[in-house]
């Protein structure tokens, strides 16, 4: 088994690659291109290196594998809106057991995205929280949820 630090590793190199790579094919089809950092980020995917860890890790904690969504079924619904897009559920007998959303920030202007991402946090939590208590989930037991910011400083 390839210890955990190697791991990480491999899915910061993917992050840094995936988004090196989007900003240079940004634009090459229609030739708009966002300004600035922002074309490197908007085709998504840049994270999914360690989407496909923590589902490896879940996978190796005993979780079985088709309780885990990471490509498809990644919607539930909300309250507040129809329904919301998560980067990986695990599913049992049609309960869900978690919903994870992986984000990241990168810039000079760290105080405004961290308050940003805290708000996107805060309002899943609601959305996610007023739909089990309105019923829109079938029985089962009332989510918990935790936000945890992991930072990393890592070069290129």
């Amino acid at each position: 088994m390839v210890r955990i630090e190697e791991r990480i590793r491999e899915a910061v190199k993917f992050f840094w690659e995936t988004r090196s790579g989007q900003a240079t094919r940004q634009g090459n089809t229609s030739g708009l291109k966002d300004q600035g950092e922002r074309s490197a980020v908007t085709g998504g995917a840049q994270m999914d290196g360690f989407v496909l860890l923590v589902r490896d890790l879940l996978i190796e904690s005993g979780v079985p594998a088709s309780s885990i969504f990471t490509n498809t079924k990644l919607e539930i619904p909300g309250f507040y809106r129809p329904e919301k897009k998560w980067d990986l559920l695990v599913v049992s007998d049609g309960n869900l057991l978690a919903s994870i959303e992986f984000k990241s920030q990168i810039g000079p202007s760290f105080g405004n995205n961290y308050n940003n991402r805290t708000e996107e946090a805060l309002g899943n939590a609601t959305d996610l929280l007023t739909a089990y208590r309105e019923g829109v989930f079938k029985l089962s037991n009332r989510p918990w949820f935790e936000v945890t910011p992991i930072f990393w400083t890592v070069a290129k």
